[in-house]
């Protein structure tokens, strides 16, 4: 009887033990912290797009970021599926989330499905959306952006200098639109260049099937190859990188390494394509998709605080060379090769610090 008594007494103390800092502190304030980031706090984060590299990355930025607040993040994916996309929304409007990130909503309706959480007095932040019905805004939410005309201009800069004697790079261009707010804002530069004689497009390709984007778009960059001989094609642009690697596949099944690709986005799948043997992949101009998350979720945490926030932020380019790659870069460890990479402090407080440590694991 004895023993039993010390088993239990003792699985108690491991359990009690095993309780965690956090768990621990959840039920009580943190001193110098905002009340209104404190008390289970449960945020949702719905995206608009398939569950690409760039989506699992940016996901896990919000998620990672909350949490180290002590905050509950749920996330959702409407994998290009407008309708679904407004119904999550809707959804989680009814549901007690005390804040929304809100990533990739059409200009046709993103005022009137977003309106509903603003009157509820809800905290919004959104990304790659554009909140805009007959020149009206929705006070009081963030619009974050990559700066996608400098993407624009990094990609397009690298394609403009494969020009020879001064004549226009002859392209192959994966885009989309109009209406998806990050495509159509690097269209208008993709313009000026065409303008300004600085390319030439042969042809304009995009996805139909947005369950499989990369094998969609290899499909189709292989069916108009073969009307393309060698020296008439000088490069493909890939506006979105998750079209990019279904044109690299393509051209290499095809051995049409003469063509040059050049992209917008990256992820770690991009890496390994730009540093595979005799890769025809140079370049792509991207921003870190974590930060991304991490970003709108400290803007979505000074809200909740009650500290001010901007109506618009956008999040700095980089350009990735092959050049730049190492054996073993990866999007961990990419800020080796490119300074500034995946680092910021913007929006970061002295009491979310505090928090972060409050809630170490």
């Amino acid at each position: 009887m004895k023993r039993i008594v010390l088993i239990i007494t003792s699985l108690l103390i491991i359990l009690a033990g095993c309780s965690g800092k956090g768990e621990q502190a959840s039920g009580k304030k943190v001193e110098g912290v905002p009340e209104g980031v404190q008390g289970g706090i449960k945020i949702a984060v719905i995206r608009n797009l398939p569950s690409d590299d760039h989506t699992k990355q940016f996901l896990d930025g919000t998620r990672s970021e909350g949490e180290s607040f002590g905050m509950k993040v749920d996330t959702f994916i409407a994998e290009n599926n407008d309708a679904k996309f407004q119904e999550l929304v809707a959804q989680a409007i009814q549901k007690d989330y005390d804040g929304l990130i809100i990533s990739h909503g059409k200009k046709d309706y993103s005022y009137d499905m977003i309106k509903p959480a603003v009157d509820k007095g809800m905290k919004v932040v959104t990304f790659d959306t554009v909140i805009d019905k007959n020149g009206q805004t929705l006070d009081g939410v963030t619009t974050t952006f990559q700066d996608d005309y400098k993407l624009a201009e990094l990609s397009l800069d690298e394609i403009a200098a494969l020009s020879k004697d001064g004549k226009p790079v002859k392209v192959i261009k994966l885009w989309f639109g109009p209406g998806v707010p990050p495509l159509d804002r690097r269209q208008e530069i993709y313009k000026k260049y065409e303008e300004d004689n600085k390319i030439e497009t042969l042809e304009v390709i995009g996805p139909t099937n947005f369950q499989d984007v990369q094998g969609d778009i290899a499909a189709k960059v292989s069916s108009i190859l073969a009307k393309y001989p060698k020296g008439s094609v000088d490069a493909v642009w890939g506006s979105w990188d998750e079209m990019a690697k279904g044109a690299y596949k393509a051209m290499k099944d095809s051995n049409r390494s003469d063509i040059k690709l050049i992209s917008i986005d990256i992820s770690n799948q991009d890496i390994n394509f730009m540093r595979e043997d005799k890769s025809n992949w140079l370049s792509t101009a991207a921003v870190d998709p974590r930060l991304i998350g991490i970003v709108n979720m400290r803007l979505l945490a000074k809200k909740l605080a009650g500290e001010e926030t901007p109506d618009t932020y956008d999040l700095e380019a980089k350009l990735i060379k092959q050049d730049d790659l190492n054996d073993d870069t990866n999007m961990t460890n990419l800020q080796n090769v490119v300074e500034g990479w995946g680092k910021s402090d913007a929006f970061n407080e002295e009491w979310m610090d505090k928090l972060r440590e409050n809630y170490k694991k």
